[in-house]
């Protein structure tokens, strides 16, 4: 099953803290929509740009996709 990565960038001084509350958000809709994977996270890239993310299956992202409006997407690979 692939997994893919969904990604929202936030830039500017506030970045870090958009990205971090962000994040919470996507856990509730997680949790609201019963979603099979509770992979998120948020990242500082430097200090005016962070992303926050959320994994979904590859069956899951079309409405994922539509339904929250990330700006970017990746296939996502576990280390």
């Amino acid at each position: 099953m692939r997994k893919i990565k969904l990604i929202w960038d936030f830039r500017g001084p506030s970045a870090e803290k958009t990205a971090e509350h962000h994040e919470i958000h996507l856990k509730e809709y997680i949790a609201m929509e019963k979603l099979p994977l509770n992979i998120t996270g948020f990242k500082v890239l430097n200090d005016m740009h962070a992303i926050a993310f959320m994994v979904v299956t590859d069956a899951e992202m079309i409405g994922v996709r539509d339904a929250l409006k990330p700006h970017r997407g990746e296939v996502y690979e576990e280390h």
